[in-house]
């Protein structure tokens, strides 16, 4: 990677970060992605009643298959399905969350070539996605159950890597960073030895920084503007800041007035290194990676009249 001048972070010929990944050419399901020239967009499908942005709206089956197939349509690469939400709720069982989740999964499959993820912890939740179709496993709280990693090493599905603290859907008061960014990197450096050591290749790993995840959103912020820290690890990052607190925080905006900064830190995430942003507005988001993509010079435009 080239060096930035003044920050010392890798960096492309006009300030934006290069990762150098391990495996930039990605298949993912029915589809590749090559992500040195593409940033990926992933949908978000809830399956539950108590999200904390749609509150419900996709709970039901065929509107929670409806919005995952309509992702699709508008250009997301996938769509990430999940039946229970990462803050602490009720008890879900990994028999009631595979009911939720695995019916949208089939259908998604059948409908559509995108790539489908799940976005479970458990591993027997994770198992009955794969079998159903899933070729993503989104694991927000990266593979704190040793198990997960077995289940995917076992398939050929990607895993996600997040970074967490807390014990699955349990709270977690006034976390303390004394270096955010460095100790973000050291817990996913660990979890991705983790899952090699199961046996889980290189070009299926992914990782996400967990935006606003047990942080602040002061944080988060920083988290982002050192995002570079992250990408230097090798792996395609993805960047799950859509919606989130952090956003409606630093700008003042309750929930459902988050689009601009979401869009905003999904760009920001992008040009420093993240090859994956999970949204919720997808049209909106899929318009912002296609800009940022034709000013990076990775696409051009679809039409080039202007002033000729």
């Amino acid at each position: 990677m080239r060096l930035g001048p003044a920050s010392g972070l890798p960096s492309g010929p006009s300030g934006w970060v290069v990762p150098e990944l391990r495996a930039p050419v990605r298949t993912i399901g029915r589809r590749t992605i090559d992500f040195d020239s593409r940033i990926a967009v992933m949908a978000i499908v809830n399956r539950t009643p108590d999200s904390f942005h749609d509150q419900g709206r996709t709970f039901a089956l065929d509107r929670a298959v409806a919005a995952a197939v309509t992702a699709a349509e508008q250009g997301a690469d996938w769509v990430d399905i999940g039946g229970v939400k990462f803050a602490p709720g009720p008890e879900l069982s990994a028999a009631d969350e595979i009911d939720r989740v695995v019916p949208v999964v089939e259908q998604v499959a059948q409908q559509s070539d995108v790539s489908i993820s799940v976005d479970t912890f458990r591993p027997e939740v994770a198992a009955a996605a794969i079998a159903a179709g899933a070729s993503v496993v989104n694991d927000t709280t990266g593979l704190a159950d040793p198990r997960m990693a077995e289940v995917v090493a076992d398939s050929d599905a990607t895993v996600v890597i997040t970074h967490s603290l807390a014990a699955p859907r349990q709270e977690y008061p006034k976390p303390q960073y004394a270096d955010v960014a460095g100790e973000v990197a050291a817990f996913l450096r660990l979890r991705v030895d983790r899952a090699l050591a199961a046996g889980i290749p290189e070009e299926r790993i992914v990782i996400d920084p967990g935006h606003d995840l047990n942080k602040t959103t002061v944080h988060t912020l920083e988290l982002t503007r050192r995002l570079p820290e992250v990408v230097a690890l090798g792996y395609p990052v993805l960047a799950a800041v859509s919606n989130k607190d952090f956003v409606g925080e630093t700008l003042g905006r309750p929930r459902g007035e988050r689009l601009s900064g979401s869009l905003a830190a999904a760009t920001m995430s992008a040009v420093l290194g993240a090859r994956i942003v999970r949204m919720h507005d997808v049209p909106e988001a899929v318009e912002a990676m296609r800009m940022v993509e034709a000013v990076l010079g990775w696409r051009e435009p679809l039409e080039a009249r202007h002033n000729t």
